[in-house]
């Protein structure tokens, strides 16, 4: 099984003009592109790992042979952050979320304004290349926390699952904003589609409370 780039849920001047038509279609068509491609080769080595989706790829990366496992990691979590953040975009401009996602962010970081001041200092602070998220720590129930990963790592195989990510690499914002990486992070906020972002916090919270019933019926208990 190959993996394949897919279209984005958007044209490539849709997100103008906080992301300009040109730099959309080289993020897209040609950044990402080369790390589906490079996964594939990578994977030519690894054709058990081959046929996983590209999460339990990342997660048993390990089992490939060893030269090849940096370009597994590096090609396929490229593919995997890249994959997520277009969808964490919109170009409807939608409005900040509501319910249990706006209550986590008032309850996590204080208020709106709090959450995006911590989100946007992470993401500017952050040396180099990577990525600033916004995830649900299940170690500790269902709270927020702000994380920044180097290069294309990712939060798989952490306690970490992922709401909503920024990319940091230059070539995501240079054309139009140049080297202002804040600047960058602060009109970002114009695309975030909440309603995405709600319902991926909603499925989360479902499987942390399934996961703490059948511990339940197991007699034992731990925390997620």
């Amino acid at each position: 099984m190959k993996f394949e780039l897919d279209p984005l849920p958007y044209d490539y001047a849709d997100l103008e003009p906080v992301i300009d038509a040109e730099t959309m279609a080289l993020h897209h068509g040609k950044h990402h592109a080369a790390y589906v491609a490079g996964l594939n080769l990578a994977l030519e080595s690894a054709p058990l790992l081959a046929e996983l989706p590209l999460e339990q790829v990342l997660l048993h990366a390990d089992s490939a042979p060893v030269a090849t496992r940096a370009a597994i990691r590096n090609m396929g979590g490229g593919h995997f952050n890249h994959a997520f953040f277009w969808q964490c975009m919109s170009p409807k401009r939608a409005a900040p979320a509501s319910g249990p996602l706006a209550s986590a962010i008032l309850s996590n970081f204080g208020s709106w304004d709090g959450f995006m001041e911590r989100f946007e200092g992470a993401g500017a602070r952050h040396f180099g290349s990577g990525w600033v998220w916004l995830c649900v720590n299940t170690e500790l129930g269902d709270r927020l926390e702000i994380a920044t990963l180097g290069n294309q790592d990712t939060w798989i195989g952490s306690p970490f699952r992922g709401l909503l990510t920024c990319d940091l690499w230059e070539h995501a914002y240079y054309l139009k904003h140049r080297n202002r990486r804040a600047e960058w992070l602060k009109q970002w906020w114009q695309l975030v589609d909440w309603q995405g972002v709600a319902k991926r916090y909603e499925n989360i919270l479902e499987t942390i409370a399934l996961s703490r019933s059948g511990d339940k019926r197991r007699g034992g208990s731990r925390m997620y």
